[in-house]
């Protein structure tokens, strides 16, 4: 089953859409905190970097390396930031959730649980895969904590291994969620979620 790049992932609060070019002005009216960006590979309240960022995306999914998706509320509609799936391997059974972020206001509403459930659901409930992982910064304890409360088991620590702002070089601690592991994960962690559907 080959992955569509017009997948859309819904629960009841959240939308998870294909990205389109149009979406960098609603992303710039979201994106000019700068605190936002302390662990992200790019800067994206800069016009220029958020202008790469979303064209990357784009090619990504054409060569059909990504599904970048952009993150609505139901309730409003408002576009609330950006996720991925991606590090795709139809082989190994495998896909990376990542590339996540979220407009200040939307941070601690439940839209990022909602939207980190909907793609889990999709690379298990529907895809039928062996495993889901996702990294982050190593300095990122906030990151990490989030990721701890959605059942992902921390794996290890890659040194030095992403180029990051201002010449830093970025840790990235690995997490995962195996398939064996998510039917006990669904059913406690994200019991609340009742709904989910997806359309290609």
């Amino acid at each position: 089953m080959i992955i569509p790049r017009t997948l859309k992932l819904e629960t009841d609060k959240v939308i998870l859409r294909p990205l389109q070019q149009e979406d960098i002005s609603f992303f710039a009216r979201i994106a000019n905190e700068a605190s936002l960006w302390k662990y992200f590979t790019f800067l994206l309240n800069n016009s220029a970097e958020l202008q790469r960022w979303v064209e990357t995306a784009l090619k990504e999914r054409g060569e059909g390396k990504r599904i970048p998706f952009t993150i609505v509320d139901k309730a409003n509609g408002d576009v609330c930031g950006s996720t991925s799936l991606g590090s795709i391997s139809y082989y190994d059974k495998r896909i990376e959730i990542g590339w996540s972020w979220l407009g200040k206001h939307f941070q601690g509403t439940g839209i990022n649980f909602h939207a980190k459930f909907c793609m889990l659901s999709y690379a298990f409930d529907v895809l039928n895969w062996e495993r889901v992982e996702i990294k982050t910064d190593n300095l990122n304890e906030r990151a990490k904590q989030g990721l701890r409360k959605i059942g992902a088991k921390e794996e290890g620590v890659l040194r030095s291994h992403m180029k990051m702002p201002f010449d830093r070089r970025r840790d990235s601690v690995y997490f995962s969620i195996l398939k064996d592991e998510w039917p006990a994960i669904k059913n406690s962690i994200f019991k609340e979620i009742t709904s989910f559907q997806y359309s290609e």
